[in-house]
Parts: C-alpha cells; sequence; structure tokens
C-alpha cells in the first residue's frame, strides 16, 4: 500500500547550530534524492524543516520566543523580519535541492498562514493536502504573529509535526530526522555508552541534553512529547538518523528499521 510520509528534518541537522547560517548541503542533497525514491515509489510526502542556525541564533540573542519586551521592542521587530527571511532561505535549499531530483514543491511559510504558537496554533491545515498529486508541500518552524501584547512568538516544527499528523487523512508514518544520533538514547549521545532506545514510550523516563544557548524550541523533549502525542492516532512514529535517509524507505518497505519507535 502507498505510504504518506510526514517527515522533519532537524535543524541541527540540516544546518551546523553553532555557525550563523550554514546549511549542510550535502546532507540535505542526500535526503532529497531519498524524498524522490520515495515518490517514484508511489507515497506521498509532506515535508516540514526545522530552523537551526538560520533561525534559533537570532531568536535566541533578541528573546523572540517570549514576544515583545517594550524594551527592546524595535530590534524585536526587526529581528523578526530578519528570522522570516533568513527561514526562506533555508528553505530555498531545501527545496532547490528536491526540484534537482526531479521534485515539484509548494513552500508554505508559517508566518503566512498561521496565528498562534504550541500545538494548539490556528491555520487551515488543508492547504497541505490541496496540492497536485506528486508534489511536496514543504514548511518549517517560524515566527508567526500571536495574540495579545507578546505580537509574536515562535512555531515549532515539531508542533505544525503533530498537527499535521493527526488531522490529515491517512498519514501512515510520521518520522524525525534527527543529526548525528541513531534515535532516542538512554543517555545524552555524548556520553560514552550511550545506547539506543528501539522503542521508547510515554512515561518512561530518559536523560537528555538540551543546548539552550542554541535551541529556542525545546529541543529532544519537545520532540518526544509531540511523537508521543502522534502516535495515538498514526502507528508508525520514529526518530531516525538525518545522515542515513535510506532508513526511511527501509523503514516504508520492511516495517522496521534502526532507530526508535515511538508508543504513545
Amino acid at each position: 500500500m502507498a505510504a504518506k510520509v510526514v517527515m522533519k528534518l532537524g535543524g541541527g541537522l540540516i544546518t551546523d547550530k553553532s555557525s550563523f547560517k550554514a546549511p549542510k548541503k550535502e546532507i540535505i542533497d542526500s535526503i532529497c534524492k531519498e524524498i524522490s525514491k520515495i515518490i517514484s515509489n508511489g507515497h506521498t510526502v509532506i515535508l516540514i524543516h526545522g530552523a537551526g542556525s538560520f533561525g534559533h541564533l537570532l531568536a535566541k540573542e533578541w528573546s523572540l520566543a517570549g514576544g515583545m519586551n517594550p524594551e527592546i521592542s524595535e530590534q524585536q521587530r526587526e529581528a523578526v523580519i530578519r528570522v522570516r527571511s533568513d527561514m526562506i532561505e533555508l528553505c530555498g535549499y531545501v527545496t532547490n535541492s528536491l526540484n534537482l531530483h526531479g521534485i515539484k514543491c509548494e513552500v508554505f511559510p508559517p508566518s503566512d498562514w498561521a496565528v498562534g504558537t504550541g500545538s494548539n496554533f490556528n491555520g487551515d491545515l488543508a492547504i497541505f493536502e490541496n496540492v497536485p498529486k506528486g508534489t511536496v508541500p514543504v514548511s518549517f518552524g517560524d515566527v508567526v504573529i500571536v495574540g495579545g501584547e507578546a505580537e509574536f512568538g515562535i512555531l515549532s516544527g515539531d508542533d505544525l509535526m503533530a498537527r499535521i499528523s493527526l488531522e490529515l487523512s491517512s498519514v501512515s508514518h510520521c518520522v524525525f530526522l534527527l543529526g548525528d544520533v541513531d534515535g532516542m538514547m538512554d543517555m545524552p549521545p555524548n556520553v560514552e555508552g550511550s545506547k539506543l532506545i528501539p522503542i521508547w514510550r510515554a512515561g518512561e523516563s530518559v536523560e537528555t541534553a538540551h543546548n539552550s544557548e542554541q535551541d529556542v524550541t525545546g529541543g529532544i523533549e519537545l520532540k518526544a512529547a509531540r511523537a508521543s502525542q502522534i502516535s495515538r492516532g498514526v502507528n508508525e512514529v520514529w526518530f531516525i538518523n538525518g545522515n542515513h535517509p535510506e532508513r526511511i524507505s527501509q523503514l516504508i518497505e520492511e516495517g522496521t528499521t534502526i532507530g526508535t519507535k515511538i508508543l504513545g
């Protein structure tokens, strides 16, 4: 049967988070090549990507996640414009690579259609289904309008993943592609002896490392929470190492791969 895959390219996978606006073009190309293979095999892909060094560093510098601060509001509004522009630039690296691999795509920046942050944001998700057959809809974490005095906030790509996976029809797979790690680990990946957790259930404790200096949307903890939420409505929810994109096809064709399957 044809699969319908909602896929998230982590910001730390497709960019170097420690350097401002540093895309990992070879990684992006390898993933887009795999997406081309998946589509040529008759499957459908909806693609979300993170911000990485195109969004998090500037958002952190001007505290955009917390909304407007009257003391620095002018600088923040300028930063909002810059982050939105930078995210379009990063998305361009992804869509250009998709095009080079023969894939048509349509981009939906959240700042154009979404209001609010968190998993209860408002927006018409039907746009992700109302695209021509064979076209990949693409979106990403972004700075969006919020109500009240806050004025703006950051809508995470992980929240997009949750809503799209649960509210669109017939989603069979939800895949979070991580950078430099095979899935959920029993200890922070940089700790010697850390091991892959092949199956993770909501509520099970796990030690994680979150770099608050680079990430303003919650890191692996938010991914785990949203993945657990998604697993209540989607059978195949996985964390997979994006440096091995061939594992996505293996999962679709064989039902399993190296990674962590998330259960509710």
